[in-house]
C-alpha cells in the first residue's frame, strides 16, 4: 500500500479515476490499521493520524476538481447554482445592480431637460 503521507501537489496531475482508487487504498489500510491498532494495542496512532489526513487531502482535491468542472460546465448559462455563486453579504446580494441603479426614468429624464438648473448672472458691483 502507500506509505507515508501523500502530498497535494502530487494528486492535482491526477484523473478522477485514479484518485479514486487512491483514495479506496487508502481507506482500506486505515481500515486494516485500526484492526491492528485493537489486536496489537501498539502505537499506530500517528500512521492512522497520518492516513486521515491524506484521505482528506484527496477528497478535498476530487471535490475542488469537480467544482472546477461545474464551473466551466454553468459558465456562459444564465443562471449559476447557489453555492458556485460569489460569497458575498446579504444586502450586497439584494443591492441594485450598476446598471439598474445609473437608470433613469422618463419622468425624470423630461423634468431634466425641461426644467434644468436656473443660471443667474451675478453684478459684479
Amino acid at each position: 500500500m502507500s506509505s507515508g503521507k501523500v502530498k497535494a501537489g502530487a494528486l492535482w496531475s491526477k484523473n478522477k479515476d485514479e484518485l479514486t482508487k487512491q483514495l479506496g487504498e487508502l481507506k482500506t489500510e486505515l481500515g486494516q490499521l485500526r484492526i491492528q491498532k485493537i489486536v496489537s494495542s501498539g502505537t499506530k496512532l500517528n500512521k492512522i493520524h497520518d492516513l486521515r489526513k491524506s484521505i482528506a487531502r484527496v477528497l478535498t482535491i476530487i471535490n475542488a476538481k469537480q467544482r472546477a468542472q461545474l464551473r466551466l460546465f454553468y459558465k456562459n448559462k444564465k443562471y449559476l447554482p447557489l453555492d458556485l455563486r460569489a460569497k458575498q453579504t446579504r444586502a450586497i446580494r439584494r443591492r441594485l445592480s450598476k446598471e439598474d441603479a445609473s437608470r433613469t426614468l422618463e419622468k425624470t429624464k423630461k423634468r431634466a431637460t425641461h426644467f434644468p438648473l436656473r443660471k443667474f448672472a451675478v453684478k459684479a458691483a
